[in-house]
């Protein structure tokens, strides 16, 4: 059987492009196909730097995970807006840290899903769900969360390059405060998104990425606002700023050639 007739089978929509499987194929994947090649192309053609972007994004998860799990004794995370499993994922980093720590992965495509419980299926402390996270009810109700996430304990909530996603609609601030209400004090917060200070920018991409996925889209943004996700909370040192220079491990990173927009944000602790 094909790929496409087994993604079908599992209700994956393989005629519109999902930001998931782009994302995927930028970090070098394989769980995506030619509509989202094509968007990518499309895409680069405007947004060039978008490649090594979505490299350092990466990157600079593993680094949090990596800075909670061995610097704050976090054990537990909670990754919303995951995508598809790729290398060193939120489990991995906080494995090789303590084999105890735990995870659970929140996306809304189903294909992130199906691939997501074929890779965890044999490691107790992981699951992946499908919701959607504005929807904090269903994600906190949700029994794999119940047995994984330990609310009287700080937990790690992930929110990496996922909140452009959420339309001003929406209210992506006031989704986040949601779930961090939620959350038991001392546990901390990994927020970034796409931002540009270009108007033009900001527009194309809204309206592009919002035309192509069939508004499974939200925003770019710019820095004041994503500032905004943070009130309340004690953001961490070096503080909020583009994310690549938030505790590098080195300089070796992929350069981004054009500076049309950037991931930024930073990680906090709710009092």
């Amino acid at each position: 059987m094909r790929e496409d007739e087994v993604a079908v089978g599992q209700g994956v929509d393989v005629n519109t492009p999902s930001v998931a499987r782009m994302y995927d194929y930028y970090l070098g994947g394989k769980d995506n196909y030619e509509v989202d090649r094509l968007a990518v192309a499309e895409l680069d053609k405007v947004v060039p730097s978008t490649r090594p972007l979505a490299v350092n994004n990466r990157r600079f998860l593993q680094r949090a995970v990596r800075v909670l799990a061995q610097d704050y004794g976090v054990r537990q995370f909670l990754d919303h807006g995951s995508g598809l499993p790729t290398q060193d994922n939120v489990h991995q980093v906080a494995q090789r840290i303590d084999p105890g720590s735990r995870a659970v992965y929140v996306d809304n495509d189903p294909i992130v899903l199906a691939h997501g419980r074929a890779l965890l299926q044999e490691n107790e402390n992981t699951a992946v769900i499908q919701a959607d996270l504005r929807d904090t009810d269903a994600i906190f109700d949700d029994p794999e969360v119940k047995r994984l996430i330990d609310l009287s304990q700080p937990v790690g909530a992930l929110f990496v390059s996922v909140m452009h996603c959420i339309p001003d609609s929406s209210d992506p601030a006031a989704v986040l405060r949601g779930i961090i209400d939620r959350l038991p004090s001392g546990s901390f917060l990994v927020i970034n998104q796409l931002v540009s200070e270009d108007k033009a920018t900001r527009d194309f991409v809204t309206e592009f990425m919002a035309e192509t996925t069939q508004n499974r889209w939200g925003r770019v943004r710019q820095a004041h606002e994503v500032e905004r996700y943070f009130d309340g909370l004690e953001v961490l040192e070096p503080g909020l700023g583009e994310i690549n220079d938030w505790r590098p491990d080195s300089d070796l990173g992929p350069k981004q050639l054009t500076a049309e927009w950037y991931e930024f944000g930073g990680v906090a602790r709710k009092p």
